[in-house]
């Protein structure tokens, strides 16, 4: 394998990393937002990867974004009888974001974002040296 595939495989786990962090950031912005556009309380975004192979013919392997879905699991009911979204009972649906798991998927988001940049740069030095090595 070429090393510069080696780029072409970081990079598409970088850009579905970056997915996934706007993914996260849009999930912690709306975490305490008590309606959305549709007037439903905002649902958790989760990204779903993919293998995938980004040259067909060089078998070249990688990964993409296969989707972007909703978390289906039931909003987050909190009580507060004077909000005038409460029901009869006095609760409103919150959305279903859990702070503590988005922030979780937000740090592994962005190591592996790291890692990817990581071995980009490390293929670089590589690809320098060996340039390097005919000069001398």
């Amino acid at each position: 394998m070429s090393l510069f595939r080696t780029f072409d495989i970081a990079s598409s786990a970088m850009q579905a990393q970056s997915m996934r962090l706007n993914a996260v950031a849009s999930n912690l912005a709306n975490a305490e937002s008590a309606t959305s556009a549709n007037g439903q309380p905002y649902r958790a975004r989760q990204v779903v990867f993919q293998s995938a192979l980004l040259d067909a013919r060089a078998r070249l392997p990688g990964v993409k974004v296969a989707a972007v879905v909703e978390d289906q699991s039931a909003p987050r009911l909190v009580y507060d009888p004077r909000n005038p979204l409460a029901d009869a009972n006095g609760y409103i649906a919150m959305p279903n974001v859990s702070v503590v798991e988005e922030m979780t998927n937000m740090m592994s988001a962005s190591r592996a974002y790291q890692t990817n940049a990581d071995v980009m740069n490390t293929a670089k030095t590589l690809m320098l040296r060996t340039l390097q090595l005919g000069q001398s």
